[in-house]
């Protein structure tokens, strides 16, 4: 029914590209495209911002891509594929009590990374006692202690979180209209009222959860009631 939006031969499908802002949980860029664009692509569109991090899974590892944000002075942390090759420049002290196995100044020696990268980065191996599994990072950054280079990454799931949130209670997951505009219209309008709640709960300092007043929102949204 969707067939503007190439995904499979008996599917479509859409991606919005996020990149949300851990202090607030406010997405900062939205870029909607069809499934088929590769996430990494968007690397080239975001304009990286001098001092900030910028959390990535490894779907965006690009190192051609990843070096315009060193050359910003911006900071990445972005997981390690398996097959990456480097060689280890120097080993610095890890602190495996509190999961920190390797923290190491590495150099890239695969023959178009070394050339998209000539820098040196820093290789971070952690292991995540909740989730029983070993974590590898790579980032620009030398100064931060290694374990809170670790806890960074951990914010990366909010984004997860932040989708689920905009599925289960702004109705996102069917669509009104099969056209590109009616789909990207509804998507927006969703955005739009997640950041309207969200800026609402900040400027007046509500406790309850944004669900509770989404809700709140939802059954009084006609009545004419006293500002205050």
């Amino acid at each position: 029914m969707f067939r503007w939006a190439k995904f499979r031969k008996r599917k479509g499908g859409i991606k919005l590209h996020t990149l949300l802002d851990i202090k607030g949980s406010i997405p900062t860029f939205i870029e909607i495209t069809k499934a088929l664009i590769h996430d990494v692509n968007i690397l080239g569109i975001l304009i990286p911002e001098t001092g900030s991090y910028y959390i990535m899974d490894r779907g965006y590892l690009d190192f051609q891509r990843l070096f315009n944000f060193q050359e910003a002075d911006a900071y990445f942390i972005v997981r390690s594929k398996k097959n990456l090759k480097y060689r280890r420049i120097y080993s610095h002290c890890a602190d495996k009590s509190i999961g920190v196995y390797c923290d190491q100044t590495v150099r890239l020696t695969g023959y178009y990374s070394r050339q998209h990268y000539p820098k040196q980065l820093r290789r971070i191996k952690f292991y995540d006692r909740e989730k029983e599994k070993y974590l590898v990072f790579l980032t620009n950054n030398f100064k931060l202690p290694a374990i809170t280079i670790a806890e960074l990454y951990c914010n990366r799931w909010k984004v997860e979180l932040f989708f689920k949130w905009i599925k289960q209670h702004l109705r996102i997951k069917s669509f009104y209209g099969t056209s590109e505009n009616a789909v990207k219209t509804q998507v927006w309008i969703a955005i739009c009222a997640y950041l309207t709640v969200a800026l609402l709960k900040k400027q007046l300092k509500i406790q309850l959860s944004l669900y509770t007043i989404l809700q709140i929102l939802s059954v009084s949204l006609f009545e004419k009631v006293s500002i205050n």
